[in-house]
């Protein structure tokens, strides 16, 4: 009898030895044949130098307008060659500063918004590395009208946007609002200030870079975001800001083209996100 049972428990050992290499050896293979989702994606423009490695990157939606991702890589290129020139001569000047390597830049432009199936509004982030205490960001915006296959501005949105105007006077008290509700956010109302606000000014060019936001209404926008790189309205340990402003807020300055693509509301996960 125990030779018996002796015998039962190797074979049920064996199997159960069997079982588990069949297991290991099929994750193996699914492991093997899985693409990699974590690697690096493939830039679309990029330099390598003694002095720099520099790249730029255009999200999927951008590179199927073959007009706007034309236009943003003919951009993106320039900003290759006018940072590669400037970090060769910087490490002609001081090769003390390049023992540990070159300079690391990037450029990514991302689809934020699509208005009206028209109107495309662009964010723009750039990473620059050139080992200063640290490295520094930057970021700014496009909107793309897919119509014209050209870049515009919010001005055809509004009946007048002279600076120190109505609207733009406006524009930058609910822009400041919304700056101070993000700075209590993060428990950093010190910041809050009218030193900190001072450069956002009541006009297209100063008040900041702006993008169109997504609504919970099809086709529409439900206001604008302006968007702050570190240093621009907080130091540096703050980082990136977004202010939104409501459409409604903009109301009485709205052009026909302006109440046309407003309405709706700001989505929750976009406000979440800090877009």
């Amino acid at each position: 009898m125990n030779t018996d049972v002796t015998h039962h428990r190797a074979t049920a050992r064996a199997g159960l030895l069997l079982h588990t290499i069949a297991i290991l050896s099929a994750i193996a293979a699914i492991s093997t044949a899985s693409p990699t989702y974590a690697a690096d994606p493939k830039p679309d423009a990029e330099i390598k130098t003694k002095s720099i490695e520099a790249r730029v990157l255009l999200d999927d939606r951008i590179k199927a307008d073959a007009a706007l991702a034309a236009d943003c890589l003919a951009e993106g290129k320039k900003w290759l060659d006018k940072n590669a020139t400037e970090s060769a001569a910087s490490r002609k000047q001081d090769p003390q500063f390049f023992k540990d390597g070159g300079w690391d830049f990037e450029r990514k432009y991302t689809i934020r918004s699509v208005v009206a199936d028209r109107y495309v509004s662009v964010l723009r982030h750039d990473y620059m590395d050139t080992h200063g205490a640290h490295p520094n960001s930057d970021v700014n915006t496009i909107l793309w009208d897919k119509t014209e296959n050209k870049r515009i501005s919010i001005r055809p949105f509004f009946t007048e946007t002279a600076d120190n105007g109505p609207t733009m006077k406006a524009m930058v008290k609910a822009v400041i609002a919304s700056l101070k509700i993000e700075k209590k956010k993060r428990d950093t109302s010190e910041t809050a200030t009218d030193e900190w606000f001072k450069d956002v000014a009541p006009s297209l060019l100063k008040i900041g870079a702006v993008t169109l936001a997504p609504s919970t209404e099809a086709g529409k926008s439900s206001g604008l975001t302006f968007h702050y790189p570190p240093y621009a309205v907080g130091p540096y340990a703050e980082g990136e800001y977004v202010a939104f402003v409501p459409w409604e807020t903009l109301k009485p300055y709205l052009a026909a083209d302006g109440a046309r693509i407003f309405g709706g509301a700001r989505p929750k996960g976009d406000e979440d996100d800090g877009q």
